[in-house]
């Protein structure tokens, strides 16, 4: 084929391409809309017994997975929308209740309100419990929910109603936690690899690794969802609490004895539904790996995890000034005998464009090492959002009772590490006497629990 025929091969295919992703994103027929509708309704007045109602649901749930971006957002404007309580029974029942207050009609006008009050939204949603696979249906039907809440904010009740019935579904009282191990279904072991949020599992070996003898993987299940967890955490049993993450995924390090561990250490905690954001039981998860760690080896004392800082290079892009703060007099001194002269030098802003490469010199790591590490201190115990930590690992763990126990420098030499925290990671301690009393003044007053050591670095 010639020149010319490959170009104009090459540009079919782009424009197919360009006109394929407009077609995600275009409004359904009128047609398709009303077909919708009618589902919709037959789903909302519940007519017949439990086959009918799972044939309906059924029905509806193939018209969804069928359509579009464009189509699964009509579909879920019209359940927003169309299918919420009657504003006039709403107005009607409560003037009743109102009026029957002090009476010994007033129990009976209460419930009539609540049941005003009920959305037929709900009673649609309910209905894909009768299907196989349909607790993960609205799973997935609400992380495309989510998505789409942003530019299209009259969602937000039908978001509301949703994760209020999932959370209910999802109560830990509900779930069951299981070890995984390299004996488990193998399609359970490929929702590893592929939910694995810190670090990447880089390959089958690489996963048989962190399920050896020396490590433990545990997830929460939901007994309609066998073979998804929910969030699983990854465990190192080691003899002393962990300053490296590439030594925990070396494939060629020896296997420890796990009856000679006296730290766990958590370090990967993946969510792995995005429709269940809002929907908590990492607390639960963490609380129920240790009481099983500790009766299965009694010697384990320390529970830590190893874990990212996943915002700090960010945040402080966006507050310089905190990095030229950090700096001490004999910090400059140190940077001006390797031709760095004050904040501005050229050096210290590629640390924030391009921490990898700027941090390729040993002589300028160590030059930055206790300035840096300062700033990942105050970053860690001062930067908050709403009262809560700006970086969400920090949040997540904090708000579970854990203690800032030991900031680690280098301790993540990937990319990943280096371009989020110029590869500092930090342990999180989670000390079963001071938990409780932790997660209480986190909740109430915001504080934050920390070492001496850390709170000293985040002082200077």
């Amino acid at each position: 084929m010639s020149a010319t025929g490959l170009i104009s091969k090459s540009l079919s295919r782009v424009r197919a391409m360009v006109a394929e992703a407009a077609g995600r994103n275009r409004e359904p027929s009128v047609r398709t809309l009303e077909r919708i509708r009618q589902q919709l309704r037959e789903c909302a007045e519940g007519r017949g017994g439990e086959v009918s109602t799972r044939q309906r649901a059924a029905r509806l749930a193939d018209t969804y997975l069928s359509l579009d971006d464009g189509g699964r957002l009509a579909f879920l404007r019209i359940i927003a929308l169309e299918f919420g309580p009657d504003p006039a029974k709403v107005a009607s029942a409560h003037k009743a209740y109102q009026a029957a207050i002090g009476t010994d009609r007033q129990w009976d006008s209460e419930a009539a309100l609540r049941a005003a009050m009920r959305s037929q939204r709900l009673r649609i949603l309910t209905q894909f419990n009768a299907i196989p696979q349909g607790v993960k249906f609205l799973v997935d039907l609400r992380a495309d929910l989510l998505r789409f809440l942003a530019d299209e904010p009259l969602l937000k009740p039908l978001d509301r109603e949703l994760e209020a019935r999932l959370a209910a579904w999802f109560d830990v009282g509900f779930l069951e936690l299981a070890r995984i191990t390299w004996n488990s279904p193998a399609a359970l072991l490929e929702k590893l690899v592929q939910y694995e949020a810190v670090h990447e599992i880089r390959s089958w070996r690489d996963l048989k690794n962190r399920l050896d003898s020396d490590r433990r993987c545990y997830a929460f299940f939901h007994p309609r969802m066998p073979l998804e967890p929910l969030i699983f955490v990854e465990v190192a049993l080691v003899e002393e609490l962990a300053d490296n993450v590439q030594k925990l995924l070396d494939e060629n390090a020896p296997v420890a004895d796990p009856a000679r561990a006296s730290a766990a250490i958590f370090y990967s905690i993946s969510n792995t539904q995005a429709g269940l954001r809002g929907v908590s039981f990492g607390n639960f998860l963490l609380k129920r790996v240790v009481e099983d760690l500790q009766r299965d080896y009694p010697r384990l004392h320390t529970f830590a995890t190893l874990s990212p800082i996943p915002g700090l290079v960010g945040w402080m892009r966006r507050h310089p000034e905190q990095l030229a703060e950090a700096f001490t007099p004999n910090d400059w001194k140190r940077l001006a005998a390797l031709g760095i002269e004050g904040p501005d030098a050229p050096a210290l802003r590629a640390l924030l464009s391009a921490p990898r490469e700027a941090m390729a010199d040993t002589q300028l790591q160590r030059a930055l090492r206790e300035p840096l590490l300062r700033v990942a201190a105050y970053y860690l115990l001062n930067a908050a959002r709403d009262g809560k930590p700006v970086d969400p690992v920090a949040r997540f763990h904090l708000g579970n009772g854990a203690r800032v126990e030991r900031l680690n420098w280098l301790a993540d030499t990937a990319d990943k590490g280096h371009e989020q925290s110029w590869g500092m990671m930090v342990n999180y301690l989670y000390d079963p006497d001071r938990i409780e009393a932790n997660l209480e003044s986190f909740a109430s007053e915001g504080r934050v629990d920390a070492s001496a050591s850390v709170r000293r670095l985040a002082r200077r």
